[in-house]
């Protein structure tokens, strides 16, 4: 597989899907709710058909894992590559107008995040990166080459802005001693730690494997890490594709974050 021109492509389909989403938020749109109680819009359907079918093109025969096809039933047959999509993540924060969602699209070989392309369209910011190959942001000024930080004494985290909780501050402060942290929606965090603009980001509950491929992705590819809860790295292809917990550092391992999940299990 040529990843430098799946990258192209993929970067393509989530710009592509990234102005479908605007155009609907100009249009106007109604908010429905899931079978989990989560919102989706028409702007996810919308985002997620183009990317579709894009994909399509660009890597025939590999099997796309995407979340409205999964809440629909609709799970593709797959070995160990296979692209995993969120097309609008963030949907809660989308739905109350802020605009820090994102266009996520994955690619997974032997159970390894390998290329991903995050696109956040209210700002027209795009990251992306493939492992082995290096990361880059794209904005209006043009393309940068982006990498982590070395672990130093000003330190800084970044956090769900939904998700915050005790136990969270509880284990930044094992982890990195006394910080600040930004709190941020969607895959953002990664790429602020890909980006070198933090050290640190803890999930302490759950996310779907989608919500995370991309940005776990550019992190990797930026110099980063990303580990599970017993600190060993955070692998793809679980049962219903979810992930119980992670931290995603600057390409240090921090503490497992094990002790801090509630129902953990070594």
């Amino acid at each position: 597989m040529d990843h430098s021109n799946l990258l192209t492509a993929c970067v393509a389909a989530a710009r592509e899907a990234g102005a479908e989403i605007l155009k609907l938020v100009t249009a106007g749109y109604e908010v429905e709710t899931k079978s989990d109680l989560s919102p989706v819009t028409i702007c996810d359907r919308a985002a997620e058909a183009i990317i579709l079918r894009a994909l399509a093109v660009a890597a025939p025969g590999v099997p796309i894992i995407a979340e409205e096809e999964v809440a629909e039933g609709r799970i593709p047959a797959h070995d160990d590559t296979y692209f995993l999509v969120d097309p609008l993540d963030g949907t809660k924060e989308f739905v109350r107008g802020g605009d820090d969602y994102t266009v996520n699209i994955g690619l997974i070989v032997d159970g390894v995040p390998t290329l991903g392309v995050v696109y956040q369209p209210a700002r027209d910011r795009l990251w992306a990166g493939v492992v082995g190959d290096g990361a880059f942001l794209e904005d209006l000024s043009g393309r940068i080459p982006i990498a982590t930080r070395p672990l130093g004494s000003e330190r800084a985290a970044v956090a769900s802005k939904s998700h915050f909780n005790q136990a969270t501050a509880d284990y930044l402060d094992q982890a990195l001693g006394a910080c600040g942290y930004v709190a941020i929606g969607s895959s953002l965090k990664f790429c602020i730690v890909a980006e070198g603009r933090a050290d640190i980001y803890p999930r302490l509950s759950p996310t779907s494997e989608w919500d995370t491929a991309a940005g776990h992705a550019i992190l990797l590819a930026a110099g980063g890490r990303v580990d599970g809860p017993d600190g060993s790295p955070l692998a793809y292809g679980k049962p219903t594709f979810l992930n119980r917990g992670f931290c995603a550092t600057a390409g240090w391992q921090a503490p497992a974050i094990g002790p801090w999940l509630e129902d953990f299990t070594a």
